[in-house]
């Protein structure tokens, strides 16, 4: 019978002891405050980029520009047939703008060379978000033509042409040296696009 109140006496114990700890962890969990797990907005890398600064520059056979001061003009192709190819290196932002001009003497031509140059555009469509544009329109120093800003993993996420609607007519296009990442490279291409349009708004055609 001694046994019998001993053994119960333990389990009541033991039991005590099992509820008392329960209790224990039941007031912590409620008193400690659990550290709250907060997600990161999305952040870019941060790029050390100069102040917009600019300079007036002859860009080979085509026009005379105020090009920026980290744009250094490359290679020049011509040929007899009144076309160039100039290639534009774009400093810290690691690409190079592209550059094409044909002259022309029927608005047949010219009617062609605007479809080529939407067609380039249209390349891209599959894979841009959006496609936004900006028309040039300066019947002062006759120039005319489309800006395009191409959202997204593109190949290319700024392409233009311009024109004279007479004689001259020139499209360009940038490509970057990397691995196309829209989110990450925006901060470069937004301070890029501010130099492109103060380029091609200053442009004026070069008279042979």
């Amino acid at each position: 019978m001694l046994k019998k109140l001993l053994s119960a006496k333990k389990g009541v114990m033991f039991l005590s002891i099992v509820v008392f700890v329960g209790v224990i962890f039941l007031v912590r969990s409620f008193l400690v405050q659990k550290e709250v797990f907060i997600p990161k907005p999305p952040t870019y890398l941060r790029i050390n980029l100069p102040e917009h600064a600019y300079h007036d520059e002859k860009a080979a056979c085509f026009a005379w520009v105020k090009s920026a001061n980290i744009f250094t003009l490359k290679t020049v192709s011509t040929d007899n047939k009144g076309q160039c190819a100039q290639e534009i290196d774009l400093g810290p932002i690691n690409g190079t703008l592209y550059l094409f001009y044909k002259s022309f003497d029927t608005k047949d031509s010219l009617a062609q060379l605007i479809n080529i140059s939407n067609d380039f555009i249209d390349d891209h469509k599959i894979k841009a978000d959006r496609i936004d544009f900006q028309q040039i329109i300066d019947p002062k120093r006759r120039v005319f033509g489309t800006f395009f800003t191409l959202k997204g993993n593109v190949a290319t996420n700024y392409q233009f042409y311009l024109t004279d609607s007479t004689s001259h007519f020139m499209r360009g296009e940038v490509l970057l040296n990397c691995k196309p990442n829209y989110d990450s490279l925006r901060p470069s291409l937004e301070y890029l696009k501010v130099d492109l349009l103060y380029f091609v708004n200053s442009l004026q055609w070069k008279e042979n």
